[in-house]
């Protein structure tokens, strides 16, 4: 004869009694993992923008490069950094939300963050009217600092016609990314890139 435990157990009671707990175990889990990541752009899923997605590629005047690839992936010195699409979405290398371009030229990021604006060959940095950096036609990347004076930043090969904005919006998102790692920023502004 089974012991009063097992016939416990083995009943269909006790599973019905289990299967709630677990289930709600299993929602309060799924809700935590969901209140600890980041809230999408506005938009995310209708898409921002169109943006036309071909190879590029962005020879930086420090020597490294960035690459745009057919397929939207972004690469740093070879290395998966981002991912674009044609409807102006950007992602990280794990394809979570970093930023949409919107329709009216705002760039939104997670979190309903203001990153700046871009334009069809030139970006302002999130709290800025002022560009701070131009695609020329020959496709240099002319950088202005808060005085005005211009830096050479290297120059994107392939970008012309309607591929200009996707460069564009590349090399905003990227200068936007390293700005917010600096360490010590000066003057925030936005979230927290320094000037």
């Amino acid at each position: 004869m089974r012991s009063m435990a097992a016939r416990i157990h083995a009943s269909p009671l006790w599973q019905r009694r289990r299967l709630p707990a677990l289930a709600l175990l299993l929602i309060a889990v799924a809700f935590a993992s969901v209140a600890c990541s980041a809230t999408p752009p506005p938009r995310w899923q209708e898409g921002g923008a169109p943006l036309l997605i071909a190879p590029a590629r962005w020879d930086r005047a420090n020597g490294d490069h960035i690459e745009i690839k057919a397929n939207g992936q972004v690469l740093d010195n070879g290395d998966p950094v981002l991912f674009i699409d044609r409807a102006g979405r950007v992602t990280d290398e794990s394809y979570e939300p970093v930023a949409i371009l919107l329709p009216d030229g705002y760039v939104a990021g997670t979190d309903n963050r203001l990153l700046g604006r871009v334009g069809v060959t030139n970006a302002a940095p999130p709290g800025s009217a002022t560009a701070w950096f131009s695609i020329l036609p020959n496709g240099q990347v002319m950088r202005f600092d808060a005085d005005g004076d211009r830096e050479n930043a290297g120059v994107w090969h392939g970008c012309s016609g309607p591929l200009m904005r996707t460069c564009t919006l590349v090399t905003h998102i990227l200068l936007v990314q390293s700005y917010a790692n600096r360490p010590n920023p000066t003057v925030g502004v936005g979230i927290g890139i320094g000037f």
